[in-house]
């Protein structure tokens, strides 16, 4: 499938990580998603319908990473993976990257990222 749809670092404010600081003093990640799915019939028809809505998509994303509480951001990238394809028939496959700019690590870096790539044919 060559067509995408991209969500880029939606931002939450969650509670995710090994640590109990991190439990109990939360910090920012950052979630990006691209969908594969054909696209043809969406732009052929100008029909909102025919396509999947970047709303419901975000908030599939932000309900997850609000709600529940993960030890590392692997398990929260699979979750919304999962999602996506249960909740997203025209999804063929999905990649999840989750940024977590804030790792404690005791070196100078941006951040951890984790991306993990997840399709309908395993």
């Amino acid at each position: 499938m060559s067509d995408t749809i991209m969500l880029s670092r939606l931002a939450l404010y969650a509670h995710h990580g090994v640590h109990a600081e991190e439990a109990r003093m939360g910090q920012r990640f950052y979630v990006s998603l691209t969908c594969s799915l054909d696209l043809r019939p969406a732009g052929q028809s100008d029909d909102y319908r025919q396509t999947v809505c970047y709303a419901s998509l975000a908030k599939l994303v932000h309900d997850i990473g609000t709600t529940r509480r993960f030890h590392i951001i692997e398990g929260l990238a699979e979750a919304i993976a999962t999602s996506v394809l249960s909740g997203f028939p025209q999804v063929a496959s999905v990649t999840v990257r989750v940024e977590k700019p804030e790792a404690p690590v005791p070196f100078i870096l941006d951040g951890v990222v984790v991306e993990i790539r997840r399709s309908r044919d395993g």
